[in-house]
């Protein structure tokens, strides 16, 4: 495997990338219409395009700041574009954009204190997530120390200042509202940490020994013992028959474990749980059985990935009843996938589970700077774009004489509605740059709610280039 080939598959499986080759530029063909004709369309085009700002306008609610320490009151209307809903997805336009990281800390603050979430859901592996969660309830380690372990390999992106001052929020809350807690999920399949098989392994030797030697033999060779990064690097790197008999030694143990009945009260509790992080360990497995050099193999690795991190944050809806602000890329969080690589979306699944209870919002942007991988040599670097390309989706949105709005597209009224509808070019950047893909979208078929920015600054990466 080439290493433009494995820093692709390995941004892929954080979010988008640059590992599809992009597709041709189609040329003028045929006669052109007379000039007097162009100008005609341009002038109607213009005023179709006026009226479409002025129907934004009149709806949209303005955005004070993006400031998490700040007033709250801009975020009422937000409050009741998100109703009842129990689970809300939030994406993001670049996966390294301080704006968007800040922006979603002050809407889960928001949420916490005004709506009563208790939940804070990213594309984490699970491993990572049970242990930032034991920091977030309990003060279990050292936040930097955990950063440092598990933003790791194609995850390090999360290493930054602003989702630190997040998470440290957290556990500022908790220690101020210690019975009524928040809690830190990872819903992704990228990674199976130590910890997970060792829970796993005692609690086989303390309610099922008989199960004990077949399941330390099935996990055998299998748990990290190196670290996240360079464990994901090797990983990569096995041929595919033995990611695949992996795959199915994991699968083993969660059927085992699912096939045992736990007897009631807390030993049912810690049954459920164990069986969940023998399911993530499977999921991790699961997701590196497929066959990267074969396009078909990546979508569908994808499509499970998409589908894994929704059934994790349906899981933890079910099992502990908070309502849940769900944290990915715009394209993990939409109805409609934004690339032919992601069959099904995340967002789609939700819907799918939990119907008007899951809340779609997606984010967009007119300028500004991101960090990202670079995709010849996976070195983090900070990157600027400049205006969105006239005629794009953010070109028309930062008409509007509002810089920072959010847009309830479920009522925009028309003919923003009919503009919504359609697809357009739109800026949709991973965590791989640059990206030869020119993405297209229709706004309103893919997210419920949209919060537009004028302007975005990278964020204060914190990991190793």
């Amino acid at each position: 495997m080439t290493r433009h080939k494995a820093v692709a598959i390995s941004s892929v499986l954080l979010s988008l990338s640059a590992v599809a080759v992009a597709t041709p530029a189609i040329g003028d063909t045929g006669p052109k219409p007379p000039a007097a004709v162009s100008v005609a369309k341009a002038s109607a085009s213009a005023q179709h395009t006026e009226r479409v700002v002025t129907a934004i306008e009149r709806s949209a609610h303005t955005l004070k700041s993006t400031d998490p320490e700040g007033g709250l009151r801009d975020l009422e209307a937000l409050g009741r574009m998100v109703g009842s809903a129990k689970v809300v997805g939030l994406g993001e336009a670049t996966h390294g954009s301080r704006d968007f990281f800040r922006m979603k800390h002050r809407v889960f603050r928001y949420l916490v204190e005004e709506k009563g979430f208790r939940s804070f859901s990213l594309e984490l592996p699970w491993s990572s997530g049970v242990r930032l969660n034991e920091y977030v309830l309990d003060g279990k380690g050292d936040l930097d120390d955990i950063a440092r372990e598990e933003f790791q390999g194609s995850y390090r992106i999360w290493n930054n200042r602003d989702y630190l001052d997040l998470i440290a929020w957290m556990r500022d809350y908790n220690l101020r509202h210690p019975d009524d807690p928040v809690q830190f999920i990872g819903d992704d399949m990228g990674y199976a940490g130590p910890e997970l098989y060792e829970r796993v392994t005692d609690y086989v030797s303390r309610r099922y020994p008989q199960l004990l030697e077949r399941v330390t033999d099935l996990y055998r060779g299998l748990a990290p013992v190196t670290d996240a990064g360079t464990y994901g690097e090797e990983y990569f790197k096995l041929p595919l028959a033995e990611r695949r008999e992996r795959a199915e030694r994991t699968r083993q143990v969660y059927e085992l474990l699912r096939q045992q009945r736990a007897v009631t009260g807390a030993d049912q509790q810690e049954h459920v749980w164990m069986v969940q992080h023998a399911r993530a360990i499977h999921q991790m497995a699961r997701g590196m059985a497929f066959d990267f050099d074969d396009e078909e193999q990546v979508a569908e690795m994808m499509r499970l990935r998409d589908q894994v991190m929704a059934e994790n944050v349906a899981w933890w809806r079910k099992h502990t009843g908070d309502r849940i602000l769900l944290s990915a890329h715009n394209t993990h969080v939409s109805y409609d996938s934004f690339d032919a690589r992601y069959p099904k979306t995340q967002g789609a699944f939700l819907r799918d589970a939990l119907g008007n209870d899951y809340v779609s919002i997606g984010f967009s942007f007119y300028r500004g700077a991101f960090k990202a991988f670079g995709t010849a040599d996976n070195v983090m670097r900070t990157y600027r774009v400049g205006a969105a390309e006239p005629g794009s989706n953010e070109d028309t949105l930062d008409k509007a004489r509002q810089d920072d709005y959010i847009l309830d597209l479920r009522t925009a009224p028309e003919p923003a509605r009919a503009w919504l509808d359609k697809e357009r070019v739109t800026w949709n950047i991973g965590a791989g740059w640059p990206d030869p893909v020119k993405y297209t979208t229709a706004l309103g078929r893919a997210h419920d709610i949209l919060i537009h920015l004028h302007d975005v600054e990278a964020t204060t990466y914190l990991g190793a280039p």
